[in-house]
């Protein structure tokens, strides 16, 4: 139950701050905002606030922010359309009801439609019940009722391809972007809560029951050497004791001005990827200073960056391959063991995935915003906008493979961790 609500928490933080995001700087430039949702698959909960609503749906496994004048959003009002109108006392239209029965609602105007403009020049035209062709004036937050589901009208100035390049482009970016600010928020918070590490080889913390303990090795001891090669920093004893699982080794320290050694045996960890690596128990020295925590998120958010552009160049050369990589099963299995090493450990990895998220979807390939950016950046140069049915086939094309990979990658963990 503890991973469970560990893994729930960290995605639905993720896809928040990601799609946060697109919500702020779409609103930013005048774009409505249909839907904020978190997660996919049947709503279990929605409300509306302003022209917005905000729903809670089944899968934690995504979301999105839907706004006017995407995949088809866009409602029109067909000539000879029976519809009936509310309007206020200035006659301007206020509410538009069609596709049912419309005799249960008072006060209505009743309209043959000929010809309407809910976009740019906001009219409805057609007969009454006089037979008098007439005209009204649609209010810019006029609703349309159909079949009894209420839909706020989007005016063109409101919607999505309205806006320009830099507009539409920033909307798109503000999603990655802020799942790198998550990721630096976390970091930040770690270095104020649990210090920052100084990077001295000087241990401050010795876990009962582990090789360092059974060692005898105390808080405070300092260590120089480790079979005879020279520590000088945290992370040359971190990257020696890890390239060592299992092994017997010989450590110096210093220990009250005296230089002492003690032989130990490092103890091997495997993790839910099958890497193994060695471990002694031992925590680095820290400080609480708030000016080097931010200083230790924006170092901790540019290091894993790079380590997962390496990581992906791996992908690209054939050093790392497709059964290495994991979705949400793996995931999982690796929340589980971050669990356990305590709430710092799931903060690094909640801030690792947070990068790895804006990674991803910056990679210029349909259906991601990388690839809508990549889409305007081809508008940018030509002048005009990419054919719309021929960008939505690619974008629908990249779907279904992502979805294939989605399944491949699933079905690599399940083999891995149930078989």
């Amino acid at each position: 139950m503890q991973t469970a609500i560990a893994f729930i928490v960290i995605f639905g933080l993720l896809v928040f701050f990601h799609e946060l995001g697109h919500f702020i700087f779409a609103k930013r430039a005048g774009i409505m905002v249909r839907e904020f949702a978190i997660g996919m698959g049947p709503k279990i909960y929605g409300k509306t606030h302003g022209e917005t609503i905000y729903t809670l749906r089944l899968l934690p496994i995504g979301g999105y922010v839907r706004m006017a004048g995407e995949d088809m959003d866009g409602t029109e009002l067909q000539p000879g359309y029976r519809v009936g109108l509310i309007v206020n006392e200035d006659n301007i239209v206020q509410k538009i009801i069609f596709n049912q029965n419309n005799r249960q609602v008072p006060d209505l105007l009743f309209l043959e439609v000929e010809r309407a403009d809910l976009e740019k020049d906001l009219f409805v035209e057609g007969y009454d019940e006089e037979e008098n062709l007439v005209r009204y004036t649609v209010a810019r937050n006029c609703i349309l009722v159909e079949n009894g589901k209420e839909t706020l009208i989007a005016p063109y100035d409101r919607q999505f391809n309205a806006k320009t390049v830099g507009q539409r482009a920033m909307a798109i970016f503000a999603g990655p972007l802020f799942n790198f600010i998550l990721a630096f928020v976390i970091y930040v918070l770690i270095g104020l809560l649990n210090g920052v590490p100084t990077n001295e080889p000087i241990i401050t913390d010795v876990v009962p029951d582990r090789p360092a303990a059974q060692a005898g090795m105390l808080e405070g001891d300092r260590v120089t050497a480790i079979d005879g090669q020279a520590i000088q920093t945290w992370e040359d004893l971190v990257s020696v004791i890890q390239s060592k699982p299992g092994e017997t080794i010989d450590m110096t320290f210093e220990r009250n001005g005296q230089v002492e050694q003690v032989a130990l045996t490092v103890k091997a960890v495997t993790d839910s990827g099958g890497n193994t690596y060695g471990q002694i128990g031992v925590t680095s020295p820290r400080v609480h200073n708030p000016l080097k925590a931010v200083v230790y998120g924006g170092e901790q958010t540019y290091h894993m960056t790079k380590e997962i552009f390496r990581l992906l160049g791996l992908l690209v050369t054939g050093g790392f391959h497709l059964d290495d990589l994991s979705g949400p099963v793996g995931i999982y299995k690796t929340t589980e063991t971050v669990t356990a090493w305590g709430i710092f450990a799931l903060m690094n990895f909640a801030a690792m995935l947070s990068i790895n998220l804006g990674i991803m979807n910056l990679l210029p390939l349909p259906a991601l915003d990388g690839g809508r950016l990549l889409f305007f950046g081809f508008e940018a140069v030509r002048g005009k906008p990419v054919d719309r049915q021929k960008e939505g086939m690619v974008h629908f094309v990249g779907i279904v493979l992502l979805m294939i990979l989605m399944v491949v990658v699933t079905w690599n963990d399940i083999q891995r961790f149930f078989f």
